[in-house]
This record gives C-alpha cells, structure tokens and sequence, in this order.
C-alpha cells in the first residue's frame, strides 16, 4: 500500500498538479522527500519548470480528488479549495492531512520514470481527525492501527 499525494505548482496564476503514488522521505538534514514520475507525463515537465511545487497528503475523505489528479481531464482543481503555500505560493489543497512546501533539489533519470527529490521549505499536518488515502491492489484503503497487544 501507498499513501496517495497530489504535487502542484503555479504556472503564472494556473494551477497544476498530478496525482504521486510513489511518495517517501528521504533525509532530515537537510529535509528532502522524493516520488517518481513517469517520463511521458506532461504535468510534470510543467510542474518541473516552475522549480517549487506543494505537497497535499490526501485524506481518506478525498478519493475524488485523487482520480481527477490522476486522469488527463483539464481542469484537475475543479471541486477543490486550494491555498498558497506560505514560502513558494504552490498550491496546497484544503482538506489534506498533511502539507509541504517545496522547492526543486533534483531530479534523476531512471529508465522510464524520473526520481524527483525536493526541498521541504515548510511542513504542517493539518488533520488528525481523519488518516491518509492509501492505495492498494488497483483500490483505495484506509489505515487501521494494530491493536497494541499484537506487538
């Protein structure tokens, strides 16, 4: 299973975003996380140029979102409130449970994909009321916490 995550950027005043299914923390010091894009996706050349994008961590509330940002439809915000995130202006949509702001690191090739790795500026968890989007098997889940006498 993965917990799903919407990546966006401002292109002039337009929103845009992808859905990232392969979203992980990769360092503390200095803070960088880091997903994979497939090559072929033109969001991600857009997003890439802009040099910062915002991180929304969905919430397990938020399927809808999730398959516009994963389907080529034109307008993926439609249905969505978004903000500014506070240090590069991307946009964070309202209702996530977590958000970051980021600026670019770096971006590696890897056969058909390419490994992003960006910079966190800014982070906040928003909502503990409700847990993340997860995707499992070709559906969407949601987390259940062990009972505690099992570990």
């Amino acid at each position: 299973p993965t917990g799903v995550t919407v990546v966006a950027a401002l292109e002039g005043t337009a929103p845009i975003g992808l859905a990232i299914g392969t979203f992980f923390s990769v360092s503390l010091d200095p803070p960088l996380i880091g997903f994979c894009v497939a090559k072929t996706s033109s969001s991600w050349a857009r997003i890439e140029d802009t040099g910062a994008f915002g991180v929304t961590v969905l919430s397990e509330e938020q399927q809808d979102t999730s398959g516009r940002f994963a389907s080529k439809v034109e307008d993926k915000f439609a249905g969505d409130t978004w903000v500014p995130a506070p240090v590069t202006g991307s946009p964070l949509i309202v209702g996530g449970v977590a958000h970051m702001d980021c600026t670019l690191h770096s971006v590696v090739d890897a056969g058909d994909h390419v490994i992003v790795l960006g910079r966190v500026q800014y982070l906040d968890v928003h909502r503990a009321d409700v847990g993340p989007l997860l995707f499992f098997r070709g559906g969407y889940g949601r987390h259940d916490s062990l009972s505690t006498d099992l570990i």
